[in-house]
């Protein structure tokens, strides 16, 4: 190839070489050697030519250097050229790339034409490449001197809006008459969908005003985006209007745009409007979703009009059964059992009910306590070759417990068992707080691990009840297994669940491991009140976990909680014993300025054990509590504080802890140190 090029080498021919090589890496060299021979036959073609052969093979430096040749080169039409190479690379979603040649560009001042460069920012918006590199292509663009027009500007707020800058995306567009820019139908799309993302239904209402002020007419874009999320929002006023300009503008809405309005409207009460639209989407030759004939049936039942709901149904002969099963809630929830009955053999002898419309029935004859009615629906609803399921056979659990019959219930779970189904969790929580009632722990336990291996989850209530049980049989171990299996499966525990078990460990001599149990309970995020901080302090103050409970304790004042009487002394007591009234010493300041109840003999405690411990400083802020209260130490605090010797006060040093309610703080200590 590059021997027939030594004899004919120009421009033209060189061009239709590179064009027609297909390795990239070939052609480079080829194009290197041409740069090389005596004669300068490198042209825009030639440069543009090459440029295309590395787009998109990943050899982004030797691209650098040929784009960064020929704009140094200044070749002629250079300005055409690199306009077309960034148009070239913004068909081919080479974004990256194209910015690279804008950026060579404007290093020379060649200023390109601004629907290119609207072409890069589109596409790194497409790409999500982030406000950073957003902000660096615009800002080159800036540089170049090109003057941004409404696209332009429309990119830089979506970029904004796209990275949560919403107030700076707001000032932009405050700013586009400044650069002689008018809004279009997509700035206020972009603007009205962020502002309704982030909550801000009422500012997007009054953007939507200022677009109208402006005559800004909506385009297709703007409907399809933001009538829906008027209608969430049920800003009725201005779905109405968007609704009668589109009409207006000779627009038709779509099927979800339809189902969209007749929702809001039904959702809003205005039945006679939404069958106004239900009737324009039957004229329009559309077919409306199921899920509108649903929502018209809920407004008909809302407004206590049922039989109007039944001619509804009838009269556009629908035979999906959503929309009937509808009509049957309404009619359970209203009271009106006789008629969801009479209605439910109605429609099944027409063919339009599933098991759901069965289950609604029988669910709500189980509510209402009539086991023996709920059971003539399930001998009908078999015979009708429906199979009873999950939530018939959760329904009459439900309503077994609710009248205290939980041999009957545990039978039909033994039925659920057996068949590998499952029940809903409000039946099962039910089943198992029955069961816990009557002192049935061993049949609770297996009904909450059954269903727990299918994801089902418990209130903490029944997990508590279920814990407590197990811990009053003795059976601690499954307690803390239970425990375990409701977080992994997604029951929340609360305080009350960990105390429970907190208070049997601590009951059967296991205070070490209430530390374990501690560290859990940080980690899965529970929070402590005052009652779980002294709970926990009570269990803490023993021989092994006294350091532990110094480190609880200041966690506790620190979140603004202060200690009962009880365990307040008996923490003193205990810091002062084992030496560690200095590292609590500035959180008992605290509660002694906060506390009223500190009596004259924990003061002395204090100031005594903290000079014993070399903490002077410390002791003389609690001496002047003291005697600002107008109490004086007693006779062995008084004579540490005059400097008697520490021999003398050591012989009878562990007297003072004798005055504390010694038998039942003796007998605490002796139990830790065993």
């Amino acid at each position: 190839m590059i021997r027939s090029l030594k004899s004919n080498l120009h421009p033209e021919r060189l061009a239709r070489v590179l064009d027609s090589t297909s390795d990239s890496s070939v052609a480079l060299r080829i194009f290197r050697w041409a740069s090389h021979q005596r004669a300068n036959v490198h042209t825009v073609d030639t440069y543009s030519c090459m440029i295309s052969k590395l787009e998109g093979s990943g050899n982004r430096d030797e691209m650098d250097g040929l784009v960064s040749e020929m704009v140094r080169l200044k070749v002629p039409a250079l300005g055409e050229a690199m306009n077309h190479l960034v148009q070239t690379l913004n068909h081919k979603n080479l974004f990256d790339e194209a910015l690279l040649v804008v950026q060579h560009a404007c290093s020379q001042k060649l200023k390109l034409p601004v629907s290119a460069c609207n072409g890069v920012l589109r596409g790194l918006l497409k790409q999500g490449k982030g406000l950073r590199v957003f902000m660096l292509a615009y800002m080159e663009i800036v540089k170049a001197g090109v003057l941004p027009d409404v696209e332009t500007l429309n990119c830089l707020i979506e970029a904004l809006c796209q990275s949560g800058r919403l107030d700076l995306a707001l000032i932009q567009f405050d700013r586009m008459n400044k650069k002689r820019c008018a809004p279009n139908s997509h700035t206020f799309e972009v603007l009205i969908m962020a502002l309704c993302s982030f909550s801000r239904e009422d500012e997007a209402v009054k953007l939507f005003d200022k677009m109208l002020q402006l005559r800004c007419t909506p385009d297709r874009g703007f409907y399809a985006q933001v009538m829906p999320l008027f209608c969430k929002s049920s800003k009725i006023k201005e779905v109405v209007r968007l609704y009668q300009i589109m009409k207006e503008d000779g627009h038709q809405l779509d099927i979800h745009l339809y189902g969209a309005l007749v929702r809001c409207l039904c959702e809003n009460q205005l039945l006679n409007d939404a069958v106004m639209v239900f009737k324009e989407i039957i004229a329009s030759g559309l077919a409306p979703m199921t899920s509108t004939y649903v929502d018209i049936v809920d407004c008909y039942c809302t407004l206590a009009k049922f039989h109007n709901a039944v001619s509804f149904l009838e009269d556009n002969g629908i035979t999906e059964s959503e929309p009937y099963n509808v009509l049957l809630k309404w009619f359970c929830k209203s009271g009106r059992l006789q008629d969801s009955v009479s209605y439910l053999d109605r429609f099944h002898r027409r063919g339009l009910v599933d098991y759901h419309s069965w289950n609604i029935v029988i669910a709500h004859f189980c509510n209402e306590g009539n086991i023996r009615r709920a059971s003539e629906l399930i001998g009908r609803m078999v015979v009708s070759s429906f199979t009873p399921d999950e939530s018939t056979y959760s329904a009459v659990i439900s309503c077994y417990c609710q009248l205290g019959l939980y041999i009957d219930a545990l039978r039909m779970f033994r039925r659920v068992s057996v068949s590998n189904l499952s029940m809903n969790s409000e039946s099962v929580t039910q089943l198992v707080e029955v069961l816990c009632h009557m002192k049935r722990i061993q049949e609770a336990t297996e009904v909450f691990k059954y269903h727990c291996k299918r994801g089902c989850i418990i209130t903490s209530e029944s997990l508590d009840m279920l814990i407590q049980g197990s811990c009053m049989a003795g059976n601690i171990h499954d307690a803390v297994k239970l425990r375990l299996l409701a977080v992994c499966t997604g029951t929340s525990c609360t305080f009350s669940t960990y105390n429970i078990i907190i208070q049997a460990l601590a009951h059967s001599k296991k205070e070490k491991y209430v530390l374990i149990m501690f560290a859990q309970m940080l980690m899965e995020g529970c929070t402590l009140d005052e009652y779980g901080y002294n709970v926990l302090l009570h269990c803490f103050l023993t021989k092994e976990t006294t350091f532990e409970a110094a480190i609880l304790f200041n966690r506790m004042v620190n979140h603004g909680f202060v200690p009962d009487q009880e365990t307040f002394e008996l923490l003193v007591n205990d810091m002062a014993w084992f030496s560690f009234l200095n590292m609590v010493a500035e959180s008992l300041l605290k509660v002694v300025n906060k506390s009223r109840t500190v009596s004259p003999r924990i003061y002395n405690i204090i100031i005594y054990g903290l000079i014993k411990e070399g903490f002077k400083s410390e002791a003389s802020k609690f001496l002047d509590q003291m005697l600002e209260k107008g109490w004086v130490p007693d006779s062995r605090t008084h004579r540490v504080l005059v400097g008697m010797a520490v021999e003398e006060e050591a012989r009878d040093g562990d007297e003072i802890y004798q005055t504390v309610d010694d038998d039942n703080v003796s007998s605490i200590l002796l139990e830790g140190l065993d």
